[in-house]
């Protein structure tokens, strides 16, 4: 016996529509009713809380700062122990004061080359949870002010449209 497909389907409701679109970009969407990324999904009015920050400095940057200024360091105290500064020429003490500058100059390259992501943190049922991450300030902050329209729409009540069968007229 043969059943046709399409009697077998509930009827769709007239008035079921689908979920306000916010932003969508492939692994990540985010509607009036729910935030995606990646595998992890979740309803927009269990986020309680949003807040940005940013995350870790690249660990080859951090390491590169601190060898270096280990090695300034070591530099320092052997001329120092070994009477050696007291020797050095006014040249010397320049040099020695551009490469103390060296960790400096590191750190600011590293931020450059390798900035630290943009993270967004969210309180879901009491425990803070990382909900994004991009090292793309442009699609964070579009992901940001779509999430942030989307708990605004959830606590003023939803997304629908006001009434059109009611004309507004001024009071006389």
């Amino acid at each position: 016996m043969q059943t046709d497909r399409s009697s077998a389907r509930p009827p769709r409701s007239p008035h079921a529509t689908a979920p306000t679109l916010l932003y969508a970009r492939p692994g990540i969407v985010v509607t009036a009713e729910r935030f995606t990324v990646g595998r992890n999904s979740w309803a927009v009015t269990e986020i309680t809380q949003l807040w940005t920050t940013r995350g870790p400095h690249d660990r080859l940057a951090v390491r590169a700062v601190a060898v270096s200024a280990a090695l300034i360091a070591a530099v320092g105290l052997l001329l120092g122990f070994t009477g050696g500064l007291e020797r050095l020429t006014a040249g010397a003490y320049l040099t020695l004061g551009a490469v103390g500058l060296l960790p400096l100059l590191l750190v600011l390259l590293g931020d450059r080359w390798r900035p630290p992501a943009h993270e967004l943190w969210g309180r879901i049922r009491g425990a803070e949870v990382l909900l994004f991450s991009s090292d793309d300030e442009r699609q964070f902050g579009q992901v940001t002010r779509a999430l942030r329209r989307a708990r605004e729409g959830a606590r003023l009540g939803g997304w629908t449209d006001p009434p059109a069968a009611a004309p507004w007229r001024p009071a006389r």
